[in-house]
């Protein structure tokens, strides 16, 4: 289903955004709880994608905003699919050595995102947080204070501990995005357990992706990331 071009006016909540199509307010879904706030502005011109389930509340979801000559992804979501394709396809060499994928696994009451092993018996879990803050072209996360984004990287320490292999996957959505931090002024906490979950070995992997309406590319060369503090 092809997208719809819209003009954004306002996010009366995290959920939903008022948007303007042929000259007409409709409600829209807003896929990332993030705030946002640099890429959401009054009249930003903004790409939907229609439902035609009649049980939704909200006819529209937004998928993509322009910013800077650039389209941005906002689909939170759908960076996890991106980064699982991409692994399969074998284009993040450093996870290229897993036969062997599953989107979501359960162990300790934890859930992370993606599951890897191999024949060896490695195995490998991936937690991915999609990024669309870009100051300059440095990208930041998180844009907002979470402390579930705090609790997954307590997570993965403990399972490097426990042994296994661990990484948190930084997924840049925005193409202005050459080298990647995290937000210690947005969330000095999840920044320093980032650096804590570092120093025990749990891997940061950053990528970015290449974003068109017909299709979203994962940019097979890793980004540099500074943790800074």
């Amino acid at each position: 289903m092809d997208y719809v071009k819209g003009i954004f006016k306002k996010r009366p909540n995290r959920f939903i955004a008022e948007v303007e199509i042929d000259g007409e307010i409709q409600i829209a879904h807003v896929p990332n709880t993030g705030r946002c706030k640099e890429l959401l502005v009054e009249d930003a011109v903004v790409w939907l994608k229609p439902s035609d389930n009649p049980k939704r509340k909200t006819k529209f979801s937004l998928h993509f905003v322009e910013n800077r000559g650039h389209l941005v992804s906002i689909y939170s979501q759908q960076a996890n699919e991106i980064v699982y394709d991409a692994i399969i396809n074998g284009q993040i060499k450093e996870l290229s050595c897993y036969n062997n994928h599953q989107r979501e696994k359960t162990i300790d009451n934890s859930r992370i995102d993606i599951y890897l092993t191999n024949e060896n018996g490695e195995e490998c879990f991936v937690e991915v947080k999609g990024v669309t803050l870009v100051v300059g072209t440095e990208a930041r996360f998180p844009d907002a204070p979470t402390e579930r984004g705090t609790k997954h990287l307590k997570e993965l320490i403990k399972l490097k501990k426990d042994g296994y292999r661990a990484v948190v996957f930084f997924l840049i959505q925005h193409p202005l995005g050459e080298s990647f931090a995290p937000n210690w002024e947005n969330d000095s906490v999840f920044s320093k357990t980032l650096n804590d979950a570092y120093e025990n070995g749990v891997e940061i992997l950053v990528y970015k992706c290449d974003n068109r309406l017909d299709g979203i590319d994962l940019v097979p060369e890793s980004v540099d990331f500074d943790l800074g503090r």
